[in-house]
């Protein structure tokens, strides 16, 4: 970061520093407005900020706007926030008196010798640990905008408190907030949930929450993206198997999941013994491998799963396809020898690249190093990164490190990938694994004659499944590409009379492959064209007299609007092609 840019939203540290002291302001804009509200918390994050208030009411819109207003005088007013300390007894002393239970508890649970500070700026202070900017003059107040109040459990605890959490983000200029509220608006229409009931994709049920249902045309997407991904496997040498959803709770142990992952899996008793329902498929791949011998001729031995896995969700974090308790997860462990790790990891990130780029999704990689909470021997862990590193510096792939959060059994590269409006979404990932292959008692025999352990990558590229169809539902706003979407070609006769001849230049399109609906219903021709479109089918063949009178069809395009009229082979051909090189 240059220093020209240390005091710009290009830095991330500033930015935080920026949007936290606008946390501030919110707390004091409150508490000037409505002085019996308690004070929490108000961190930065992601895209703005939050704080944490326990009021005796529930706050509205009304009551937001009026926070914003109060927030901009106290921009104008350029209090200056100065920092101050105090020894724990006067710490408690003070947020006592000023009636905040929540700070207190905050300061008792301070580790002995922790600096307790505060920030001060005018008639308000709060308990915080800083960093802040000098004066509440340098943030824009017409560039501040309170965006929703949700409930949020005290500390994250559901048997705590509900407290009111209002979220905001703050900006150095209005026209950067208008741009970002503009993108937020563009996100809502593209909500996957909405266009998952308008499109007849998914729905959710209060007999399973988390557990979504596919209907019949997102069934249709889903088949298509795996039997693209089964494609792909194929050509890059994998081979494909499937393992149970429920083992016994021995095998959990001997993985380390169930020391490691256990609040998170479901249970059950069969036979008096106790079982687990998977939520990951690495156990049963380690299965799969020990059943019969392997030499270092079979090696790399490169094993795809898509499994459905189970993981216990709070129903509060629980969000569409995005967070769900149930999904299908496209893993692959691949078994290879020290020599080959580097190499595999390559031919992964080739395989990455393709098809991401095939839905044009970039990504930036994040390699995640050894964690407080690991096994294993920290010698191996720094070979492990090392190899990781060393393999996507010589691809000429940019990352960032994030320490200390790779898995508990290996280092990881994680895939973040952004879609059509930035957002970026955590997809694939390439964990490499040294303590599963020990723990399993792995081996393959070398070329020495002797038993050897073998290397393993545990791999997932599209994550899960249900959350990949979320993403690309909000990517393409639920314009799926014409190689993947449900319904490719919508039939539309003009009148009654044309009935015949669209039923038969739909025979064809099916004869050849491509998936197809006839909307014959005693319809104005213009309506049935905004229903098509309102489905987002890439075409629509619009069939009247002078169609059938010169069998041809009159094709519309989804994309422009426009129709041109073509013999039904010519379309054919063009629907092929399309779909064949998977265009966009």
């Amino acid at each position: 970061m240059s220093e020209s840019n240390a005091f710009t939203f290009e830095n991330k540290e500033y930015r935080d520093t920026y949007r936290h002291t606008v946390s501030h302001i919110l707390a004091q804009a409150v508490k000037r407005l409505y002085p019996e509200v308690k004070l929490a918390i108000g961190p930065s994050i992601e895209n703005g900020f939050y704080y944490d208030f326990d009021a005796p009411f529930p706050f509205t819109q009304e009551h937001l706007d009026a926070l914003e207003a109060e927030m901009r005088k106290i921009c104008k007013e350029k209090l200056p926030l100065e920092r101050f300390e105090l020894p724990r007894d006067e710490a408690l002393k003070f947020m006592e008196e000023r009636g905040e239970p929540y700070k207190v508890e905050l300061i008792n649970d301070l580790p002995d010798g922790e600096v307790i500070s505060f920030y001060q700026q005018g008639d308000f202070t709060d308990l915080c640990a800083g960093p802040h900017l000098d004066t509440t003059g340098r943030v824009k107040g017409n560039a501040i905008k309170l965006t929703s109040c949700t409930g949020a459990y005290w500390r994250g605890d559901s048997s705590r408190k509900m407290l009111q959490r209002v979220y905001g983000t703050a900006f150095p200029k209005k026209d950067e907030l208008d741009a970002y509220l503009a993108r937020i608006e563009e996100a809502k229409k593209r909500d996957h949930r909405k266009l998952g009931r308008d499109l007849g994709l998914f729905m959710m049920a209060d007999e399973g929450p988390g557990f979504p249902f596919f209907l019949p045309k997102g069934m249709t997407l889903k088949n298509t993206l795996l039997e693209y991904w089964r494609e792909c496997h194929k050509r890059y040498g994998y081979v494909e198997i499937s393992t149970p959803i429920i083992l016994n709770q021995e095998l959990w142990h001997r993985s380390g999941h169930w020391d490691h992952y256990k609040d998170n899996m479901y249970t059950t008793v069969i036979d008096d013994e106790d079982y687990a329902v998977k939520p990951m498929n690495c156990p049963g791949g380690m299965l799969v491998y020990k059943n019969e011998p392997h030499s270092y001729r079979d090696l790399p031995m490169r094993v795809a799963e898509l499994g459905l896995v189970h993981r216990h969700e709070l129903s509060g974090a629980l969000h569409g396809l995005f967070r769900v308790r149930c999904f299908t997860q496209d893993d692959a462990h691949i078994f290879m020898t020290r020599e080959q790790m580097k190499d595999e990891i390559k031919n992964v990130v080739k395989l990455f690249d393709e098809i991401y780029s095939t839905f044009g999704l970039t990504y930036e990689i994040e390699l995640s190093t050894m964690p407080d909470d690991h096994m294993g021997d920290e010698e191996v862990w720094h070979f492990a990164e090392k190899t990781l590193q060393t393999a996507i510096e010589e691809l000429g792939k940019p990352y960032q490190v994030n320490p200390g959060d790779g898995a508990f059994y290996g280092p990881k590269l994680d895939f973040h990938l952004a879609d059509s409006l930035g957002r970026t979404w955590q997809c694939g990932t390439i964990q490499l694994d040294f303590q599963m292959p020990e723990r399993f008692e792995l081996e393959y025999i070398g070329d020495d004659g002797a038993a050897h352990r073998p290397v393993m990558i545990h791999r997932a590229l599209l994550g899960s499944i249900e959350r990949f169809i979320g993403v690309i539902t909000e990517h393409f706003a639920g314009a799926f590409p014409t190689w993947l979407a449900p319904v490719q070609v919508k039939v539309m006769p003009m009148t009654d009379r044309n009935a015949a001849f669209s039923q038969n230049v739909m025979q064809q399109l099916e004869a050849a492959g491509f998936r197809c609906e006839m909307d014959a219903r005693n319809e104005k021709i213009g309506y049935k064209i905004r229903q098509a479109q309102l489905e987002k089918v890439p075409y629509m063949l619009v069939l009247g007299d002078k169609e059938e009178e010169a069998a041809q069809v009159a094709v519309r395009n989804r994309k422009d609007g426009k129709t041109t009229v073509m013999p039904l082979e010519e379309f054919i051909e063009k629907l092929r092609y399309e779909v064949d090189q998977k265009l966009r």
